[in-house]
């Protein structure tokens, strides 16, 4: 048991920190290539940021633990919009932006709602996993077709670009060793302890893949800038929804075996989400007792899914 538990450290350590190496490098490799600030914001940081999440579940659906790889969605999307806004929001107010509320945001209410009703029997299979892809596309398109700022312009050289694009792939080799590690010692903590792998992927792996966004956020709370990562973590939600769900659904992984995880668990992440799309629409911000009740439900569903 003590190796599995330091192979899920480990494992979560080289995600979090491969995770933020793959991001910074891809964004700086679009830039390099002039690519609009649009794809950058909402579908290279977003991926990006979803890349662990994609992975662990994905590894997981692999290895026939479809409740690891279910639970690691479904706990990421929770945690980004219950512990991490909620968080943030108690440092200081957040404010939504207008592009958020209009674009983002419904986007992402979308696809946790796609994923949820995926999941919802029971089971992800590859039918399910060629719809999410469609959707995937789909957004993708939305996102990049909606007007925005022009192209960033900048002079760069051959070096910068090729330093980028190596620094991007020892990123994702690391991510992709990091989630071989932590979904190995997750599955093991699982049996030992007698828990389901959809609480485990909910809590401790949801977490760990979680804890950039956490940490980022509470930083930029307290320098008054936490509404810039509004858009991020809605964006986080699409693509682990869409992204992650596609993937585990064409790796065939089939019965989930968790049915506390395909109910309250999926009700706890739409809850989540409309709730924070709902006060930031209604108010253009979310305040204090609106972390309260965030948290509350992050509590909520993590106290749920561990009870007996």
């Amino acid at each position: 048991m003590l190796l599995a538990a330091i192979s899920l450290l480990v494992g979560l350590c080289i995600l979090v920190k491969a995770g933020d190496v793959f991001v910074e490098a891809a964004a700086q490799l679009a830039r390099s290539l002039n690519v609009s600030s649009v794809i950058i914001g909402a579908i290279v940081l977003g991926f990006g940021t979803s890349a662990p999440e994609l992975v662990v579940s994905t590894i997981a659906a692999a290895r026939g633990n479809a409740a690891l790889g279910v639970g690691n969605i479904v706990g990421s999307n929770v945690a980004n919009l219950s512990l991490v806004l909620g968080v943030a929001a108690l440092v200081t107010p957040i404010a939504l932006s207008a592009s958020v509320i209009r674009r983002q945001a419904p986007l992402s209410i979308a696809a946790v709602a796609a994923f949820a009703l995926a999941v919802w029997d029971g089971e992800l299979n590859r039918s399910d996993g060629i719809i999410l892809l469609v959707l995937l596309i789909v957004a993708m398109i939305v996102l990049i077709r909606t007007p925005d700022e022009a192209a960033i312009s900048e002079a760069t050289s051959e070096t910068s670009i090729t330093r980028s694009l190596l620094m991007s792939l020892l990123g994702l080799a690391g991510v992709l060793l990091g989630a071989q590690l932590a979904v190995s010692g997750a599955t093991k903590l699982a049996e030992s302890w007698g828990l389901s792998g959809g609480f485990i992927g909910f809590s401790l792996v949801a977490l760990g893949t979680s804890l950039p966004e956490l940490v980022t956020a509470v930083a930029a709370a307290r320098k008054n800038e936490a509404g810039l990562i509004v858009g991020n973590l809605f964006g986080s939600n699409l693509f682990n929804g869409l992204a992650g769900g596609a993937a585990m659904g064409l790796a065939n992984a089939g019965q989930i075996g968790d049915s506390k995880l395909t109910t309250g668990a999926l009700l706890a992440m739409l809850g989540a989400v409309i709730w924070a799309y709902a006060r930031g629409a209604l108010k253009k911000r979310i305040g204090k007792a609106d972390a309260l009740m965030l948290l509350g439900i992050y509590i909520a569903s993590m106290v749920y899914l561990a009870a007996g």
